[in-house]
């Protein structure tokens, strides 16, 4: 099937929290909780070593949801179920539909981190991506020193198939980095 007319959701729901497609306005209450969470973010993610405009941020998302009407990449936004406070993103990147695969990436605003959230919404993309999307492998991919990233995919049972050694730069480009590639693929029969 042509991924263009696959009905993907644009909204998903976990018992804690709401997953859905960047909207036109997002870019002011995501764009705050980067602000809120820079020194965190800049350690691992190339797109936070400035911090954005609130315009460049919404322009960034209005990107986000034209690659998601092209299937290109699928990025949720993560909001709190009760208090509709922005939690994060979780998103899959790299998608392959020729085989099909695909990465899941994130990022947590830094006071709702260590509760378990994200690992709740990378969970939904997981059984998302094998029951629905039918991907034949998930995989997520981070450098080796970030711990707290990694133990979602242990958590979640995805495999550590390698580490690539010197394989991508810091994410301020100052030094090489190592990188964790983990993987899982369906238990279909």
């Amino acid at each position: 099937m042509n991924p263009l007319i696959m009905e993907i959701p644009v909204h998903l729901e976990t018992e804690r929290l709401v997953l859905r497609v960047p909207r036109p306005g997002d870019g002011s209450v995501v764009n705050h909780a980067i602000r809120d969470s820079i020194n965190e973010l800049k350690l691992w993610l190339p797109f936070a070593q400035t911090t954005p405009t609130i315009e460049e941020t919404e322009l960034n998302l209005r990107e986000a949801y034209i690659r998601f009407l092209k299937r290109e990449s699928i990025r949720y936004l993560i909001f709190h179920k009760e208090s509709n406070e922005f939690i994060g993103v979780a998103s899959y990147e790299g998608i392959d539909w020729d085989v099909p695969k695909t990465q899941i990436g994130y990022w947590i605003h830094t006071k709702y981190s260590g509760k378990g959230y994200m690992k709740e919404a990378v969970n939904k993309l997981t059984n998302l991506g094998f029951d629905l999307l039918k991907f034949n492998r998930i995989e997520i991919r981070c450098e080796s020193t970030n711990v707290r990233s990694r133990s979602i995919p242990e958590k979640l049972g995805f495999e550590l198939e390698g580490t690539l050694r010197n394989e991508d730069l810091s994410a301020d480009g100052s030094k090489l980095t190592d990188t964790c590639i983990y993987g899982k693929i369906p238990n279909r029969l």
